[in-house]
């Protein structure tokens, strides 16, 4: 099987429209700043693993994006839709692993096992101790994953795995992480406060 893709979806970091629902703990300023060092900690991850990177991104120009994350990286626009509709899009070529920039303890070693189960099952999954996860990983395309999924609920896993059910797929499960999303969520991480 070919080394997988690691697709990372983001967005500009703009004051008062990145990590919005932390807005109330850091301000629009302090939100952004925490989704760019979030952002940063990701790719250097991502980098870190030695698998090949794309950035989806939203909410401004290439250009900038390859300026403050790097030209050795694969990048292309998010395009509109739901996340579900937007993952659809990329998920062709597989193999393809999708992580988003809020779980500050991913490391390469997720990644690397991540891949390493795709090599033997469809799918791959990173659940999130919220409900959703951090990171699903695709062998071959499973389109009917993304449409009509309620995002950041605490039902997507849920969801997820019941679709992966009625097609008669078990997916290797990673590692239970945390996301950062709600201000609760910052104690984990007080190395993050800006």
């Amino acid at each position: 099987m070919a080394k997988p893709r690691i697709v990372l979806f983001t967005r500009w970091p703009e004051p008062g429209k990145a990590k919005t629902r932390l807005i109330p703990a850091l301000g629009a300023s302090g939100a952004a700043a925490l989704h760019r060092t979030l952002t940063e900690r990701t790719v250097a991850t991502l980098r870190a693993s030695g698998m090949p990177v794309e950035i989806r991104f939203t909410g401004a120009p290439r250009e900038r994006f390859t300026d403050w994350l790097g030209g050795d990286l694969a990048y292309a626009e998010q395009g509109a839709g739901d996340l579900g509709e937007r993952m659809r899009r990329a998920s062709s070529p597989c193999p393809v692993i999708f992580v988003g920039s809020d779980c500050p303890d991913m490391q390469p070693g997720h990644l690397a096992r991540a891949a390493a189960a795709l090599a033997d099952t469809p799918v791959a999954i990173g659940p999130a101790e919220d409900g959703g996860y951090w990171l699903i990983g695709l062998a071959e395309p499973q389109d009917y994953l993304f449409a009509g999924i309620v995002w950041g609920t605490n039902s997507v896993l849920a969801g997820t795995q019941a679709r992966l059910s009625a097609h008669d797929i078990r997916p290797a499960m990673l590692e239970t992480l945390s996301d950062c999303d709600h201000p609760e969520d910052l104690a984990r991480w007080p190395e993050l406060a800006v």
